[in-house]
């Protein structure tokens, strides 16, 4: 046994982070200056969603499956956030849609039980964490999860869900797509709409799962309601985020944009540590993620250097060339 060491698994905050698609940038001053007062203050002003950060119930939903209405930020309990933790690495195609089947298989890969890992803290690696930049590859083709792995999450207990990526669901599963008040559907890399793109590649199918009106007219009403209808008795839209709503409705928190070092602890148990502001009213809030892991269990990968300036990311040769690798790979589907 080595001796416990922390591990960093947030992104650095500052005024350039790259930031969700209609969120305002962040605003940085100061009051306060060295040369002008001897003390150095500053004040910030931004989406409490920005860069790594917790969602509570509120943010999401009106009421909770329980009927509860839905609680805010400083309703939750103070280690809502924090436990025994693992983090699945998740072997998914570019823009795949994570379900059932791909956590059983990274449960398999790390040698824990579903079954295992009721009260746990359950990270997700599924390599977006990497491309964290202001880019379409980070934002409209992040792989994300869905209504079946929000029912997973369920089935087994987990107490929190930490994600690597820009959000708890996949892109088109939220306002980037089809779904919510602001229905963005945003333009891809080839000039058409992100929705038409996924047509493209995968299929009109395969895209109704995140559309409601496109699973119905494909599928009908019914599988629809098999599918969807816990949802859409609380009243809410059943593509839209749904394994947002099922995790929080049901008490199971979330984490978004994990980041830091995550590739030292993918695969591997730890302690988790995670404290949202206590924000009273409040819809989540922006925190430092930590993993608690003894020294002999890290993977043996070089430490995360972070090429801010705009950027997020840059690859070893400082080109940040890796987020067009990601949309190359996943655009030569078109080629076959």
């Amino acid at each position: 046994m080595g001796k416990k060491v922390f591990v960093d698994l947030t992104h650095p905050f500052s005024a350039e982070i790259p930031r969700w698609p209609y969120f305002d940038k962040p605003m940085i001053d100061n009051t306060h200056t060295m040369a002008k007062g001897g003390v150095l203050t500053q004040m910030i002003a931004c989406t409490m969603h920005t860069g790594t950060h917790c969602d509570a119930p509120r943010h999401v939903m009106e009421y909770e499956f329980d009927g509860r209405r839905a609680r805010y930020t400083h309703e939750m309990p103070i280690d809502a956030y924090t436990g025994e933790a693992i983090c699945l690495p998740i072997d998914i195609e570019p823009w795949g849609l994570i379900t059932d089947k791909h956590l059983d298989a990274a449960c398999e890969k790390v040698g824990i039980k579903p079954e295992e890992l009721e009260g746990m803290v359950v990270c997700l690696d599924t390599g977006m964490h990497k491309l964290f930049d202001d880019s379409k590859a980070y934002y409209h083709y992040a792989a994300g999860t869905g209504v079946e792995a929000g029912k997973w999450f369920v089935k087994y207990k987990v107490k929190c869900v930490a994600m690597d990526s820009q959000a708890l669901d996949h892109p088109l599963h939220t306002a980037m797509g089809n779904n919510g008040m602001t229905r963005m559907n945003l333009l891809g890399k080839t000039g058409y709409p992100i929705t038409e793109e996924y047509k493209m590649l995968f299929g009109e199918e395969a895209y109704a799962e995140f559309d409601k009106f496109e699973y119905i007219r494909i599928h009908g009403q019914k599988a629809y309601d098999e599918k969807f209808g816990d949802l859409e008795k609380l009243g809410n839209w059943g593509t839209w985020e749904p394994c947002h709503k099922l995790m929080l409705g049901n008490g199971i928190v979330g984490v978004e944009n994990l980041g830091g070092d995550l590739a030292k602890v993918s695969g591997k148990r730890f302690k988790f540590y995670c404290f949202p502001i206590r924000w009273y009213m409040g819809d989540g809030a922006m925190a430092r993620c930590v993993a608690e892991i003894d020294e002999d269990d890290l993977n043996d990968v070089p430490e995360r250097v972070y090429y801010y300036g705009g950027t997020g990311y840059a690859d070893e040769a400082g080109g940040g060339g890796s987020g067009l690798e990601y949309m190359q790979k996943l655009f030569s589907r078109l080629e076959k």
